[in-house]
């Protein structure tokens, strides 16, 4: 079940929604955690002993950590921790990689290949695996003292709207909201809620649907009959369908937890408005980023080491951070190009950078695009083959004029529109603007009534898409 689905945004939203404002507060976290059992086993009932045996598991580690002053026993708990969870995500995400590759190493040396029962990936298993990571390693570390009911641990680990694609919610950023959320729980907070939710519903089904369509129809084409500009088209409509898809995802997720009291962090600034990639992943994904940084680059030494240990230092975290998102060497190789690109600016890119001032947001999002590529293709091989046609290695017989059936006023109108709402930000009104807006909490009445419009209109646009399409994909949803 997807937040854009006609399931949940018919039936369960309401319900959920109904139920909870109903309940007295001694039962509004069990409401909210029995509405989060339902939602995921729509999607995943057959791992969902699984998922609940791990995060009891959890607690019981983490409250016997906590438990004993001895630091050496506390590294053991948290080793069992890390471990559970880790192994966890290694064999349900990575074994079918591992086993396809051994098996094609073990065929290219003349041996028979290798058969298993593929691994089926269970929904939002990356998510969940850091949220139980850094509630470990936060009371580990003294930041947080363990939560003392077991029901609230699980509420936090399992809370529907942050479930299946984040935003990446660290456990002490809403620690205190889990037992205790009335200063949220206002009429104020609940409108800029489901004003954040519309917004985020529409950026979905308006804009990243309308372009995916036509993303996915180029991407299916065999590379070598694409033109130059086809490619670029391909590649331009990827670039503005993941992003309106996974931050429409995230502001989907923000806003439902506003309407019920959770204030979780910020995962997208205006990403392609930054002046070099070390600035874009300070602007996308910005849980994840900070997550690594946290948990993975300060660990390994951060900046606090020489120059070449800190550029492998680098290189290791966005290697790994392209394996997290997919278990496919295109990822691997996503990963080593944004890991690439920041020594660069490192070591002379930023200084160029600065010289040429807002006009840096050009070499930056063409870099960011050609990243896309290796992101998108189903293979290495394929996104290679992929870039060839967009740096001009077109076949003689290809013909100039581009398929029409991919270029119709729809998606000329959505394309635009998406880069001007994607690029709008570059000007600092409108990025103050638009940050103070979707954060507000306080509204006069002049402004709930207009909110309160804007939201009616885009959610009505919205459920005509829902209700008259049925191109409706989530790209971060198995991630």
């Amino acid at each position: 079940m997807v937040f854009s689905s006609t399931l949940f945004l018919f039936y369960f939203l309401p319900g959920f929604l109904l139920l909870y404002y109903a309940a007295p507060v001694r039962l509004k976290n069990p409401v909210a955690l029995l509405a989060s059992l339902l939602f995921y086993a729509w999607g995943g009932l057959n791992f969902l002993a699984l998922f609940l045996g791990s995060v009891v598991v959890n607690f019981v580690l983490i409250r016997f950590m906590d438990a004993t002053a001895e630091r050496w026993k506390q590294r053991i708990f948290l080793l069992m921790s890390i471990i559970l969870n880790v192994g966890m995500l290694f064999y349900f995400k990575y074994a079918n990689f591992f086993l396809d590759n051994a098996s094609a190493v073990r065929s290219y040396f003349g041996g028979p290949e290798l058969t298993w029962e593929k691994v089926v990936l269970p929904i939002g298993i990356s998510f969940f695996t850091f949220e139980k990571l850094t509630y470990t390693i936060d009371v580990y570390r003294g930041v947080n003292k363990p939560l003392k009911s077991f029901w609230d641990f699980m509420l936090y680990i399992m809370l529907f709207p942050k479930m299946i694609a984040g935003p990446i919610v660290r456990f002490h950023e809403i620690a205190g909201q889990l037992t205790d959320r009335a200063a949220f729980d206002t009429v104020d907070q609940k409108l800029a809620g489901a004003f954040r939710f519309v917004i985020g519903l529409a950026k979905k089904l308006l804009i990243a649907n309308v372009l995916g369509e036509q993303a996915d129809a180029i991407f299916h084409l065999a590379p070598a009959t694409l033109s130059t500009g086809t490619a670029w088209l391909g590649a331009l409509a990827y670039t503005f369908q993941i992003y309106f898809d996974f931050s429409g995802y995230s502001d989907m997720a923000i806003g439902i937890g506003r309407m019920i009291g959770f204030q979780f962090p910020e995962n997208f600034n205006n990403p392609y408005v930054a002046r070099s990639i070390t600035e874009f992943w300070q602007r996308w994904h910005i849980t994840l980023g900070r997550w690594m940084r946290d948990y993975l680059y300060i660990p390994l030494g951060g900046n606090r080491v020489n120059p070449s240990r800190l550029y492998v230092n680098l290189w290791t975290v966005f290697i790994l951070s392209g394996f997290w998102h997919g278990a496919a060497w295109n990822f691997i190789a996503w990963g080593a190009f944004h890991g690439l690109f920041l020594i660069l600016d490192r070591l002379f890119l930023l200084r160029i950078y600065q010289k040429i001032g807002a006009m840096s947001i050009v070499p930056t999002f063409f870099i960011t695009v050609v990243g896309w590529v290796l992101f998108r293709a189903e293979t290495l091989t394929g996104a290679l083959a992929y870039l060839k046609p967009m740096f001009g290695a077109v076949a003689a017989a290809v013909p100039t004029a581009a398929p029409a059936p991919y270029f119709s006023r729809e998606f000329w109108f959505t394309l635009g529109l998406a880069a001007v709402i994607a690029f709008a930000a570059a000007l600092p009104r409108v990025e103050r603007w638009e940050l103070s807006t979707l954060a507000k909490g306080h509204f006069t009445l002049r402004g709930a009534v207009g909110l309160t419009l804007v939201t009616a209109v885009l959610l009505v646009l919205s459920l005509s898409y829902v209700v008259g399409s049925s191109f409706n994909p989530f790209i971060y949803f198995r991630f």
